[in-house]
């Protein structure tokens, strides 16, 4: 019999019969290593423990603990799910079932759309499956054989997958969960090995889906869920799940009076007053972060002839979600990023290598022809303002140019409470450009992240086309994760919009484009601050910092004069003049979270005083106009956090 060699992630070797598994690998181990076992990584690959080793080959067992178990998990949980359904809804159709980065979903077509009773049913027949422990196998069949057995099943998205998926191929992938009749698809997997694995999961939701998200394709019921390795890592999940429905910057931006959308104008917000404040604060608040970093503000055209797109590639890669009217026999588009606009001004001038760095910023609307079914919110959106600038620098400027940006990061989302993780992504199989330009240009980001002191993933093979990029994940109270920050270096579109400076040299040279955005899209950071905060807004972004409350019709002329001395100090005032008892003022004043309450009565009217009230630590006692000022005035600059601010003062 022949042997094969088998390298184990601690650098031993194990001799074992050509054919073997690594299951079976894992069971000449150990019994326990063999019962935990959930899949293999071999040369690099995820493969299923049935998978036969033929060569030599490094292998690694997959088990709870390791970081492939819980994608895995989830995959399979989606295959159980579908099992149940076609169970008990024989006619229902399969799509697909992919896990994702919250759990997994499937989409089905089935004659009339699942309700909330459905799911029960359909999760109670899971854990039934699961409680078989019934094995996942891989079957390799013919491709014929494949397209025939699902079309005579009346799975004819199944054939269509097939058809488009393994074009040229002689055999295709199908899995099992205990034989045919019970489920079957065609799917590449792996899996764990039995349904008995799978005890920590909850059906979350049904919602309407489109044929791979396309409105004119088939329209699909998707269930959506997640799954956990145990229990207790599912329990933590739901109740941050209900957290989060707290936190829901949709929720919260009707109940504060903050933003509202409108079938007439979708995917793009109408900002009520404190809204708009918020915008507001949060785009002047980038422009004094970034005036003195050296930036200069601009503003381009919002409608562009199409010779713009078709100069920068766009008009043949981006079109379909571009917004185009037709004016005077001429096509037009609305802008859905500023980049080209600021290639136009930066060539409208000769310039110098000592006007490098050249740093653009701007922040008039885009447009986006989002598909309707991805709208959410704010999150999702067809209009919206980005923190957008170009910088535009000589090669050896690249790693000081970006350590620059990256410190920006840092402090940006230092001043909003927001941990961050960076991660580099290199050159891609698709590159423009030379090597040797690649590898200078990731030696000088990786630098700059050195020099800046920041940790950061390396993400292989996966920049942009024409340049390396590094990418900033903030994470919010709840833990969840969202990218925001970017900063993307150019060698392509200088390219092909001739941009040149005069070099020291006299000669002509290209400068490098670095694309950046902190914050990115104002209506996304602000969802994200609306529910990172849970709509508690510290001092200084809040839309109203203080409300002051008359105790009486009587006080009402003081409590206005102590609002306009506030308002003259720069701060965001009201005054609730309604004639109702200062217990409803006060409770009505925290359910739209205002930082700050101040109580005007017969006492602080005849003394010149306050009595000021913390929407965090209640009751402060009295103090003077001015006291007041003085301290929110430090809070504000501080960036401070309520609790920390005037409670910890007095």
């Amino acid at each position: 019999m022949n042997h094969i060699s088998v390298t184990l992630p601690d650098g031993s070797s194990r001799q074992v019969p050509s054919g073997s598994t690594p299951g079976d690998v894992a069971a000449a181990i150990s019994p326990r290593l063999a019962k935990a076992a959930l899949a293999a990584v071999v040369d690099g690959r995820l493969v299923d423990l049935t998978f036969p080793l033929r060569q030599d080959a490094s292998v690694r067992i997959v088990t709870p603990e390791s970081p492939e178990a819980l994608r895995l998990y989830r995959h399979s949980t989606a295959h159980l799910l579908a099992a149940a359904v076609t169970n008990l809804f024989p006619g229902a159709q399969c799509g697909i079932g992919p896990a994702t980065e919250e759990g997994f979903f499937y989409d089905f077509v089935v004659e009339r759309p699942f309700v909330p009773e459905d799911l029960d049913a359909i999760e109670k027949k899971m854990k039934e499956l699961a409680s078989q422990d019934l094995p996942y196998e891989r079957q390799m069949w013919p491709r014929e054989d494949a397209i025939r057995f699902f079309g005579a099943r009346g799975e004819p998205l199944k054939v269509q997958l097939i058809e488009e998926k393994t074009a040229g191929q002689p055999e295709v992938s199908c899995y099992t969960i205990k034989d045919r009749d019970t489920f079957v698809d065609f799917c590449v997997g792996p899996h764990v090995p039995s349904t008995g694995r799978l005890k920590a999961f909850k059906l979350l939701n049904a919602s309407n889906a489109y044929w791979k998200g396309d409105a004119r394709n088939q329209p699909m019921q998707r269930i959506s869920g997640t799954a956990f390795v145990s229990e207790k890592e599912l329990q933590t999940h739901l109740h941050r799940i209900e957290e989060a429905k707290k936190r829901d910057h949709r929720k919260l931006g009707r109940e504060l009076g903050l933003f509202m959308f409108h079938a007439w104008a979708p995917g793009a917000a109408f900002w009520f007053s404190k809204g708009t404040t918020l915008y507001n604060t949060l785009a002047n608040y980038m422009r004094e972060v970034l005036f003195p970093a050296g930036y200069v503000e601009v503003k381009s055209p919002l409608i562009y002839n199409k010779a713009l797109w078709e100069r920068s590639g766009h008009w043949k890669h981006y079109r379909q979600h571009m917004f185009l009217i037709e004016s005077e026999g001429e096509t037009m588009s609305l802008k859905p990023m500023n980049c080209p606009g600021h290639f136009l001004m930066y060539a409208s001038e000769v310039r110098s290598y000592r006007d490098l760095p050249l740093r653009f910023h701007e922040q008039t609307p885009l447009h986006r022809n989002e598909s309707s079914g991805v709208l959410s919110g704010l999150t999702r959106v067809r209009q919206f303002s980005q923190d957008d600038a170009h910088c535009f620098v000589r090669e050896d400027q690249i790693g000081e140019e970006v350590e620059r940006l990256i410190r920006l990061v840092q402090r940006v989302y230092g001043d909003f409470g927001l941990p961050f993780t960076a991660k580099l992504s290199t050159r891609p199989a698709d590159f423009l450009g030379e090597v040797a330009t690649w590898d200078r240009a990731e030696t000088q980001l990786k630098a700059a992240l050195d020099r800046a002191g920041l940790a950061y993933a390396l993400n292989e093979g996966d920049g942009a086309f024409y340049g390396p990029k590094i990418d900033c994940d903030v994470t919010d109270a709840l833990g969840r994760k969202w990218q925001c920050a970017t900063i993307q270096l150019d060698y392509e579109q200088p390219q092909n919009f001739d941009l040149k400076y005069t070099g020291a040299d006299n000669a002509e040279h290209r400068p490098i484009v670095i694309h950046r955005a902190i914050v990115g899209s104002f209506e996304r950071f602000i969802a994200i601050l609306i529910e990172h905060y849970a709509g508690a807004f510290p001092l200084w972004l809040a839309p109203v910092q203080v409300t002051v409350l008359p105790i009486a019709d009587r006080h009402l002329e003081y409590a206005q004069s102590v609002r306009e001395r506030l308002a003259a100090s720069g701060l965001r005032a009201e005054v609730d003049d309604r004639q109702e008892k200062i217990g409803y003022k006060i409770r009505e004043a925290q359910l739209q979270k205002v930082p700050y309450m101040l109580v005007t009565g017969d006492r602080e009217a005849s003394e010149g005083t306050i009595s000021v009230r913390s929407r965090t630590a209640g009751d402060q006692g009295a103090r003077s106009v001015d006291d007041f000022v003085g301290q929110a005035l430090a809070e504000i600059a501080a960036k401070r956090e309520p609790e920390a601010g005037l409670a910890a003062a007095s």
